[in-house]
């Protein structure tokens, strides 16, 4: 059984990752046809770009992230917002053959860069995952939660389709306390990354995907905001992790 959250993706109590970025989008309709757009034609460099940046997303840090959260062999685990398949590399690794993954991503040409054997791909969003309730032991999100539309109906999607005991990761950037560091991070993401996108990428190179990306760390909800929106989801054992003034782990488990 799967439920679906009312108003195209959106709860009753609906809850933004981020103020509406006017310069990209003037609504969810467009902002939702942007991301979809912008994210399939950036898929086929995206994952050698961040490669090249090493920006805190690298394969120590996420395999390390997945063990803190507590993955374990033999799980079953969903990728959400698996994009091209660099947090489910990593969850591979750890479960092993006895283990299964089920990766979901609305960017058809995302999910086309993907070339990981035995994984199942589903098109799908957060808001409304297409699988059934109490399916997984484990759930990911990779860097995808300033993309969603709506983080109440998200986290109660989570909610469903984990078993009793499930536990959960969801790794983010977070914009730096200091301003001095703010400033820093403003720069490097709206002025350095663009330019490495450029020249890395071999022609596909989208310094929008970038320059937004920044946009959306500026203006994405406080971490205190997202651990009591896991909370109101029913999730128990919630924390929020700091690495580096920037990279936020967010875990939690249900209940048994």
């Amino acid at each position: 059984m799967t439920s679906s959250p009312t108003d195209a993706g959106r709860s009753p109590q609906a809850l933004a990752p981020h103020t509406p970025l006017a310069g990209y989008y003037k609504d969810e309709v467009e902002h939702r046809a942007f991301l979809q757009k912008i994210f399939d034609d950036t898929a086929p460099d995206y994952e050698r770009i961040e490669n090249v940046l090493a920006f805190g997303s690298g394969r120590w840090y996420r395999r390390q992230a997945l063990l803190r959260a507590g993955l374990k062999p033999g799980a079953e685990v969903l990728d959400v917002g698996i994009g091209t398949g660099m947090v489910a590399t990593e969850a591979l690794g750890i479960i092993g053959s006895a283990g299964r993954l089920v990766g979901v991503d609305p960017s058809p040409g995302m999910m086309g860069q993907v070339h990981l054997p035995g994984v199942e791909l589903v098109q799908g969003m957060a808001e409304s995952l297409p699988r059934p309730d109490a399916s997984c032991d484990f759930l990911s999100m990779g860097y995808a939660l300033r993309h969603i539309g709506d983080v109440t109906a998200a986290f109660s999607e989570f909610h469903r389709v984990l078993r009793p005991g499930g536990r959960l990761v969801v790794l983010e950037i977070t914009k730096p306390r200091g301003a001095m560091g703010t400033a820093a991070l403003k720069a490097y993401m709206r002025s350095v990354v663009p330019v490495i996108a450029r020249f890395t990428a071999r022609k596909h190179a989208s310094p929008e995907l970038w320059r937004y990306y920044w946009d959306t760390i500026e203006a994405c909800i406080a971490p205190e905001t997202v651990v009591q929106a896991l909370r109101d989801a029913g999730f128990v054992d919630v924390r929020q992790r700091l690495e580096l003034g920037i990279f936020s782990e967010y875990t939690a488990s249900k209940a048994q």
